[in-house]
């Protein structure tokens, strides 16, 4: 009898315990369900639903391709513009070089113009009408028209940067002289330099435009 009175009582401590159990997971389920549906719809609430992501990015790739393409046309009406101007400026830089070819001399043309009125006038002196007497006039004249002459093409010379050489007693330089032939080097001749100019050489602004014709001193035994 005792026994069956402490089997009741454990049985009924354990249903007792079982319900308590039941209870305490009552009240938790919804809390923890609660709580997961809040937090999911944070989520839902923050994060935006995966069907926007591919209209978006394909947006943004529309308006990239969009901005790249009016590069592509600024940049290629960039370049037609310097074409066209590289070749305008070709056009032009040939007209000038041409035009210089042709009137770069016009100023020294322009003085040769006075040596020529010189010359001219010069000449008129020996008129087929000039009498016997009048000639020693007439040489007067000429020399004084002649040694204007020289000295108005000295000037025009000088001018436009045109030398005349003046080698005599210089070295021999091959740039600047042409050799004619050997003389036998006098008094105070070094040889191997110039003797003797046949015909003047000429320099255009430092320039050897004609060489000298000229004789170059050797000593006796190497004449030529």
């Amino acid at each position: 009898m005792a026994a069956r009175s402490l089997w009741a009582v454990q049985r009924l401590q354990r249903l007792l315990a079982s319900g308590a159990m039941s209870e305490s997971r009552g009240w938790l389920q919804p809390f923890s369900t609660a709580t997961q549906r809040t937090a999911g719809e944070d989520c839902s609430s923050e994060d935006p639903p995966d069907v926007l992501g591919p209209s978006l990015a394909e947006r943004a790739l529309r308006l990239k391709a969009v901005k790249l393409e009016k590069e592509v046309q600024d940049l290629t009406l960039r370049y037609q513009r310097a074409v066209a101007d590289c070749e305008n400026i070709r056009r032009r830089t040939q007209r000038c070089v041409e035009d210089a070819k042709i009137f770069g001399i016009q100023s020294f043309c322009k003085d040769l113009v006075e040596v020529a009125d010189i010359l001219e006038k010069t000449a008129e002196c020996f008129s087929e009408g000039a009498k016997p007497e009048d000639h020693k006039l007439t040489l007067e004249k000429v020399f004084q028209g002649l040694s204007l002459l020289e000295a108005k093409l000295k000037s025009v010379f000088a001018k436009h940067g045109l030398e005349k050489m003046t080698p005599i007693g210089d070295k021999y330089d091959p740039h600047e002289h042409e050799l004619i032939s050997h003389m036998p080097a006098g008094v105070g001749v070094q040889p191997g330099t110039v003797a003797l100019v046949r015909q003047d050489g000429y320099k255009l602004h430092g320039r050897t435009i004609r060489l000298a014709q000229v004789e170059v001193a050797v000593e006796s035994q190497r004449r030529l």
